[in-house]
């Protein structure tokens, strides 16, 4: 599933690829696919005559801001910013090639009735959100300040001064969108195994050299993942399975539910 790395991914070949077209039209057939007041008309009276002028991240929500329309007054302010969820099972699609690999967990055929979102531009070329299980969402001009540090530039700072205050398991503060944003199940589980830190473990209770190990791993796991193609490349991803034993010492690994989601982790090493 989509996670920091797939979304960077995807960003990337936004910024390879659909900068600088003129948009013709906007398609949004599922209403329910809209946040936060936004409809159909408003996205079409809104973007079509403008070009993305950069396409950014944060944490997972992509970000692609407009220029002015063409007729614009000179002065006018720029263009509104579309901002594109992913959610579990979605991929951005550019002139009918798909971002980044296949994900691990979602089905790789193309089907119409998973298209949710598409901008045509008048070269007659597209960007597009394939989405199966529809659990991603489009905005416009979103409040992008509802995400904390993005995951990427995390340092130890961040972390000394904000885990002591919580008390939830450290990974399901990992995994707390609005306070690092970008990591999702297998980057906190693989995080936390390299960490050698037990992820039921209250975020109050790291100490100081726990939470600068943290967040050296947070860095390392990005950036060796992220060289090896995502997030499903991790050291431990081959044992997060049913009698799944820790790739650094042999011992049986653990499977259980913290912050909602499916845990593996090895008992004798993360503490």
């Amino acid at each position: 599933m989509p996670e920091l790395l797939e979304v960077e991914t995807a960003r990337q070949a936004l910024a390879d690829l659909a900068l600088g077209r003129i948009i013709a039209a906007v398609e949004a057939p599922d209403a329910w696919y809209l946040k936060r007041g936004l409809t159909a008309p408003v996205l079409r009276a809104a973007l079509p005559g403008r070009r993305f002028v950069s396409a950014r991240r944060r944490g997972k929500l992509l970000l692609l801001d407009t220029t002015p329309a063409a007729g614009d007054q000179p002065g006018v302010p720029d263009g509104p910013t579309l901002a594109l969820h992913l959610g579990m099972t979605g991929r951005i699609i550019v002139d009918g090639h798909p971002a980044g690999n296949a994900l691990l967990y979602a089905s790789d055929r193309a089907h119409a009735a998973w298209d949710r979102f598409t901008v045509r531009f008048v070269d007659g070329g597209f960007v597009g959100l394939r989405d199966p299980r529809r659990l991603g969402a489009v905005e416009l001009d979103p409040d992008e300040d509802r995400l904390g540090v993005d995951a990427a530039s995390l340092t130890a700072g961040d972390l000394h001064a904000s885990l002591p205050r919580r008390r939830g398991p450290i990974k399901a503060v990992l995994m707390d969108q609005s306070h690092i944003a970008g990591l999702g199940n297998l980057l906190a589980d693989e995080i936390l195994w390299r960490s050698a830190i037990d992820p039921a473990r209250p975020a109050s209770s790291l100490t100081a050299e726990e939470r600068r190990r943290l967040a050296r791993s947070v860095r390392t796991t990005l950036r060796v993942l992220g060289r090896r193609g995502g997030s499903h490349t991790g050291d431990l991803m081959p044992e997060r399975q049913r009698d799944g034993r820790c790739p650094l010492d042999g011992a049986a690994l653990r499977r259980d539910t913290i912050g909602g989601r499916t845990s593996y982790w090895c008992p004798r090493h993360q503490r």
